[in-house]
């Protein structure tokens, strides 16, 4: 009986904050009929042996339906080792595109944040927006997020998604990513911040500047963007948004194979336990928990099925039928309606692979673009 409530009250807290972010999905979005703001703007893309991609990239921030006057674009050289570094510096470019690369001089631990730390000190927006090398833009897409920019918004969260590729593991990974995006969006919109991709962020450099930017955990490889988001919401009074808006989403590759996969979730897990907000550690906590419950309640099952049954199937429909109803906001948006006849099977994977990712995590080491990194 203990187990049994104890699942159930798992149960009971993951469906309260699946239904948080469905309410926040369906707030309508403030961002539709803004204006763009009459400031500068400065996109910050930060790259490190992105030779396939870089080109790509820059023709696409190259071609934004904004005046040329209203937005530059840096991108900043993370000491990369392939030739994209000469592909980018030999490109045609605009005269509001330049590359720069970060001084020897800089920390060694903090990697990316300090490729965009760079990239923030030699702007000359008052906007800043940053994106990743390894992504294409729609060209409405910087003015579709400037628009979510009056005077009391400090940070908003744009949606990016992965290209359609052939293979169930691409399938998967969109599903996995969309609901990501999704969570993120939910939780803005009942105002409990959480997550966000820097792929696709925007903030204004007096709010980064008000709140130190990325001085807080500066151990991290990583955090210049859920850290940077949640110091904002906290220490602020400025209004934090999502962009639910198709023209504002920014698509890149899924991974290509299942330890970059792995990789990359386990990076992005090794943020939640340093988050400064505890309570939404606790809450992330809880949710894994509720994950790892389910295959010990398969196994509790199979030894005694008369009593664990019918809470395993409980919890195994409910997780489904709510997490369908956030997946189903991004038909249209992210993806295409077809994806969602895998949603069955990419509902099973998801629990295997949380619990992996999740205690990965926790131990911080990984392996980012040729470097061995501690968290």
């Amino acid at each position: 009986m203990i187990l049994i409530i104890v699942f159930i009250s798992l149960l009971v807290y993951y469906l309260y904050f699946l239904y948080g972010v469905i309410k926040g999905l369906r707030k309508p979005g403030s961002c539709m009929n803004g204006e763009i703001p009459d400031v500068l703007v400065s996109v910050i893309v930060p790259f490190r042996n992105e030779s396939e991609n870089i080109l790509t990239c820059l023709s696409s921030v190259a071609c934004q339906d904004l005046s040329k006057d209203k937005y530059e674009v840096i991108f900043v050289n993370d000491f990369s080792d392939d030739d994209s570094l000469e592909k980018i510096t030999g490109a045609g470019k605009p005269a509001n595109i330049k590359v720069l690369s970060i001084p020897g001089s800089y920390p060694v631990n903090r990697f990316k944040k300090r490729a965009v730390r760079y990239g923030i000190e030699n702007a000359s927006g008052d906007i800043i927006v940053t994106t990743d090398a390894d992504c294409v833009h729609n060209p409405k897409w910087l003015s579709t997020i400037l628009k979510c920019f009056d005077e009391d918004t400090g940070f908003v969260s744009g949606p990016v998604a992965f290209t359609e590729g052939r293979t169930l593991f691409d399938k998967f990974q969109m599903l996995e990513f969309t609901g990501l995006v999704l969570t993120g969006a939910g939780l803005i919109g009942i105002n409990q911040p959480a997550i966000c991709n820097a792929a696709n962020i925007a903030y204004r450099k007096k709010v980064f500047i008000q709140v130190n930017g990325f001085d807080t955990k500066t151990e991290l490889s990583s955090g210049d963007d859920e850290l940077l988001m949640q110091k904002i919401g906290k220490e602020t009074n400025f209004k934090i948004k999502f962009c639910m808006n198709k023209d504002a989403v920014v698509t890149t590759q899924p991974n290509r194979t299942i330890n970059q996969f792995f990789g990359q979730r386990k990076r992005w897990a090794s943020k939640g336990l340093f988050y400064a907000n505890k309570m939404l550690v606790l809450k992330l906590i809880l949710i894994f928990l509720f994950y790892l419950s389910l295959p010990v309640q398969l196994t509790l099952c199979i030894i005694f099925p008369k009593m664990f049954s019918a809470v395993f199937i409980l919890s195994l429909a409910l997780k489904f039928i709510f997490e369908y109803k956030i997946i189903k906001k991004g038909k249209g948006f992210l993806f295409e309606g077809r994806l969602l006849n895998f949603f069955p099977l990419a509902e099973f994977i998801q629990i295997p692979y949380i619990i992996i990712a999740g205690i990965s995590g926790v131990f911080g080491n990984f392996a980012w673009k040729g470097r061995k990194v501690k968290r």
